[in-house]
């Protein structure tokens, strides 16, 4: 199950699970993400972090086909940060 904490007034989601797909290319982030949300339960999230810049159109779309939540995509110079809650 996720736990949280309150950070500056917003809710700071904990992920279950972190895949580091930095140094990949399409399409190996989403084939990996594929993977590990399929490892997850029902309500967890799962970090991905990736450097390719095609990583953003893909698991967003990729997130909404599938039925999945993004919950949060932050970019640090190259690298991107996304919290995907698996919704079933």
């Amino acid at each position: 199950m996720s736990s949280s904490k309150e950070k500056k007034g917003q809710v700071e989601v904990k992920a279950d699970r972190t895949l580091d797909a930095i140094g990949l290319y399409c399409p190996e982030p989403i084939f990996r993400t594929k993977e590990e949300i399929e490892k997850l339960e029902v309500g967890q999230v799962l970090e991905i972090l990736a450097d390719d810049p095609a990583a953003e159109e893909d698991i967003t779309r990729w997130a909404k086909r599938t039925g999945n939540q993004l919950l949060k995509l932050e970019k640090s110079g190259r690298i991107l940060r996304f919290l995907v809650k698996k919704l079933k």
